[in-house]
């Protein structure tokens, strides 16, 4: 049982499902829940393309991992893990608009002094945009290493994940199976 609300650690997952590989943030996070158990202590948030409203989350939290498509000069496809200082750098080129939104989340969290002690970013350099919903073939078979750089980040901070004796199939993965089998993809 966590003593204070800033013993928790967040877990975000970023992203637009409605184009393709920019929702591969979600569709992580997604996976986590589905195929581990979440223990006290640890929030996991479905961030979508929000902005504002996840800066009372992100400030209550002692660590802040967030999943999301990152745009950086490497193959698509490419899992990265960007922490702490590297941050801000990172946010020099932009993927989507809501990073914007979380660029300038972590720059008001550093304004007021509340800046989770621990800030990393698990992401994959997106293979297509198009305006689709499910993930590309390609970064659909990237899923299971990004799901486990959480796993492991989490074991950073001290957390165990205990895998559930049967994973669940989440919402986005599921409304992707319908529109493939409608041929509406």
């Amino acid at each position: 049982m966590i003593e204070t609300d800033r013993d928790r650690i967040l877990v975000i997952g970023m992203g637009n499902v409605l184009m393709q590989d920019e929702g591969i943030g979600v569709r992580a996070v997604e996976e986590l829940e589905q195929r581990y158990r979440i223990p006290d202590g640890v929030e996991v948030m479905d961030g979508g393309t929000t902005g504002m409203e996840l800066f009372e989350p992100m400030r209550r939290a002692r660590c802040l991992i967030i999943a999301d498509a990152v745009n950086l000069v490497v193959p698509a496809g490419t899992l990265v893990r960007i922490a702490n200082e590297e941050i801000p750098a990172f946010f020099q080129t932009k993927i989507s608009n809501h990073q914007l939104g979380v660029s300038d989340l972590l720059a008001l969290l550093a304004l007021k002094g509340e800046t989770p002690e621990q800030v990393t970013i698990v992401g994959m350099v997106p293979h297509s945009l198009e305006n689709r919903l499910g993930l590309t073939p390609e970064a659909s078979a990237g899923l299971e290493h990004m799901v486990r750089m959480l796993v492991d980040e989490l074991a950073e901070q001290g957390i165990r994940l205990e895998p559930r004796t049967q994973a669940g199939s989440g919402h986005w993965k599921r409304e992707a199976e319908y529109e493939a089998a409608a041929g509406l993809s």
